[in-house]
């Protein structure tokens, strides 16, 4: 089936807007110029209004009343341990509990996203940490799905947590930790060791959380 045209213009506007905030091209807090970003992409206001709408979804812009719109502040400190917080409630028990109910498919589809990022990304440009980031969010996301908790999924995805910390660690080398903490953690689901799932995840989120606020 043929994409509409427009649909296409609408979703590259959007990927082009997004990569700008995520990358700090456009600075956190900085008032969004619809016109000014029309004419550096070549394309009329409609697809970037569309486009913010989308990004305001996602909580990386907010919308000023009668102004227009605002790229959202960086997370701060408190923000960063409050989140992390979050997902320790969240994450190792779900991890133990899918450790509980892998099935010959949910070992196939584990094995299956860490095939999609088997090492690092070579260097720091932002697509690179871009498909990092996706392959991050993807198993995160899968061991929830198989744990089969939709509450606890939904949740995790109203925080928009891969795209405020995507936008604090960009540029920051740390893809091989993250590699190597994603496979114990799967190592772990597919041997169906319910506590050394909920382990390796407890220790993969406060060494990232550690990671993080060591910088800030």
């Amino acid at each position: 089936m043929r994409i509409p045209t427009r649909r296409v213009l609408a979703d590259d506007v959007y990927e082009q807007i997004r990569a700008l905030i995520m990358s700090d091209g456009i600075a956190p807090a900085a008032r969004v110029n619809i016109d000014e970003i029309a004419r550096r992409l070549d394309v009329s206001p409609t697809p970037v209004r569309e486009a913010l709408a989308r990004l305001e979804s996602e909580e990386l812009v907010s919308r000023l009343p009668l102004r227009g719109y605002r790229v959202t502040d960086l997370l701060n400190r408190k923000q960063v341990d409050d989140l992390y917080a979050l997902r320790l409630l969240l994450e190792p028990p779900s991890a133990a509990l899918a450790a509980g109910r892998m099935t010959a498919e949910s070992v196939a589809l584990i094995e299956s996203e860490l095939a999609t990022c088997p090492a690092a990304p070579a260097d720091d440009a932002y697509d690179d940490y871009k498909n990092l980031t996706a392959h991050d969010q993807r198993l995160h996301e899968l061991i929830l799905r198989i744990a089969g908790n939709d509450a606890v999924l939904q949740a995790f995805a109203k925080t928009h947590c891969h795209l405020h910390l995507f936008r604090l660690n960009f540029q920051q080398p740390f893809g091989v930790q993250t590699i190597t903490e994603h496979r114990a953690i799967a190592e772990a689901l597919v041997a169906g060791d319910e506590v050394g799932a909920s382990a390796a995840m407890t220790a993969h989120l406060e060494i990232a959380r550690s990671r993080l606020l060591d910088r800030m």
